[in-house]
């Protein structure tokens, strides 16, 4: 029934102001659906890396057929996509091993120093030089973190710090630095941590050095730092210089950044050699908890930190191994020590 037909309220001006009274009600009563806020859409999912090989390039233990060296460096095939991570400590260790286990690095843009000290960075230059000459694009990228620029002071007043006498000569090959302050994804399900927050006292570096920090002269704790994380269906994949932030610091970054997963693999040098029994104790304690699955533990890891932590962290002899030079760690497949390692 419309207003105007009930008794009383047929007057012009009633009929006004009810409808206009009718009309407030409604909006206030009933929701207009222009009003509500849209819904946010759905994250879209982050990308998994369904093929991944990790090969070590330079590390102390080698056979006959290649060299060994107090660094690391290793070459990442994640999709596709070839990453070089560190690059020895002498210049031609990494050029000699690469050529020895046949594996092509021309056609490798990007290269990540995990920090600054020399048996990380000592090949850079050189191998920038070589393969230039084949891929004008080679190598042609290094990612860095914050800090590796920074002056490190050295007795009687000489610099410490290799990347500053590499950085004008790697620039002038043509070759770019990229700087990160915090993790960044470099390829579909790959990421790079940046510099990692120190939550826990780890003190996972050697001496007492002191670095020139925009806040003045501090002690240097190689606050560069920074690690490879590769995201996966089984878990994530972590790639390690020396761990210098501290493995279980970097174990709880990337879970945080990337992905709370388990923790697939871990690759690299983590510098424990010098760990007392307490701290050995902490560290697999914390890695059983992350569900580490298997260890290669290369570089300044120890060979008896690696031993101790197959045993505290609940790994095998086949998922827990030193790391050799030539050896891998393949998704789906495992871990290849090769037979010095095995």
């Amino acid at each position: 029934m419309g207003l105007e037909r009930i008794p009383g309220i047929a007057h012009p001006a009633r009929m006004k102001t009810l409808r206009l009274l009718c009309a407030v009600l409604t909006l206030l009563i009933v929701p207009s659906a222009r009003a509500e806020s849209p819904k946010p859409a759905p994250a879209a999912p982050r990308a998994r890396v369904k093929n991944l090989k990790i090969t070590v390039l330079s590390t102390m233990l080698a056979d006959d057929k290649v060299l060994g060296e107090w660094g690391f460096a290793a070459l990442v095939e994640a999709d596709g996509r070839r990453i070089l991570f560190d690059t020895g400590y002498f210049p031609n260790t990494v050029l000699q091993n690469a050529k020895a286990l046949g594996v092509d690095l021309s056609n490798v843009t990007d290269v990540i120093l995990s920090h600054n000290h020399d048996d990380h960075t000592g090949g850079l230059v050189t191998l920038r030089r070589e393969f230039s000459r084949q891929n004008p694009a080679a190598l042609s990228r290094a990612h860095v973190g914050q800090g590796i620029f920074w002056s490190r002071v050295g007795k009687a007043g000489v610099e410490g710090n290799p990347m500053v006498a590499f950085r004008p000569e790697y620039e002038a090959t043509g070759g770019t630095f990229i700087e990160h302050t915090g993790p960044v994804e470099l390829a579909p399900g790959v990421w790079l941590t940046g510099p990692v927050p120190r939550i826990h006292p780890e003190r996972n570096w050697s001496g007492k050095g002191q670095v020139k920090a925009p806040q003045g002269l501090v002690e240097d704790t190689i606050p560069e730092d920074q690690s490879l994380v590769i995201d996966t269906d089984q878990g994530l994949v972590i790639v390690t210089g020396c761990g210098h932030a501290g493995i279980i610091n970097i174990l709880e970054d990337a879970r945080k950044q990337v992905r709370t997963a388990p923790v697939h693999a871990i690759i690299g040098g983590l510098h424990l050699f010098r760990a007392d029994e307490q701290t050995l104790a902490w560290t697999g304690r914390k890695m059983r908890e992350m569900k580490v699955g298997q260890l290669m533990g290369a570089h300044c890891t120890g060979i008896e930190a690696v031993f101790r932590l197959r045993e505290l962290a609940g790994l095998q002899r086949s998922t827990c191994v030193v790391g050799a030079v030539g050896a891998s760690f393949e998704l789906g497949k495992g871990l290849d020590p090769l037979e010095l390692a095995r």
